[in-house]
């Protein structure tokens, strides 16, 4: 995904556009809440906010659902903690890097939907 909206500049945060979206990742789901929400002048913000909020609330609650599972349900959210933190350091790098990076599913949600 190739946006020309990414410049660099300042979000209505006061932030980074980079910078704002990589916070976006920080604190899980609440700051790309948080984000999504308050963000007026950055689509890259907005994106970024809406995608890490709905990528942490899917891998809670698959996380939710496999915690009723016995045995096969441990592996399972093991697997899924391992997961989530990898994706948390990586997304937050590529937000960093001014990268318009889009998850499978999630990512189309978000680009539609990350409207200024």
């Amino acid at each position: 995904m190739n946006h020309n909206n990414f410049n660099g500049q300042k979000s209505s945060t006061g932030l980074d556009e980079n910078v704002a979206g990589m916070i976006c990742y920080l604190g899980v789901f609440i700051t790309g809440l948080v984000f999504f929400f308050m963000e007026r002048d950055s689509r890259f913000v907005k994106f970024h906010g809406l995608q890490s909020t709905m990528l942490f609330i899917s891998l809670s609650i698959v996380k939710s659902v496999f915690g009723w599972v016995p045995l096969l349900g441990s592996l399972v959210i093991n697997a899924v903690n391992l997961l989530s933190f990898v994706l948390w350091i990586v997304m937050m790098v590529k937000a960093y890097n001014g990268e318009w990076f889009k998850l499978p599913v999630i990512g189309d949600i978000a680009d539609r939907n990350a409207k200024l």
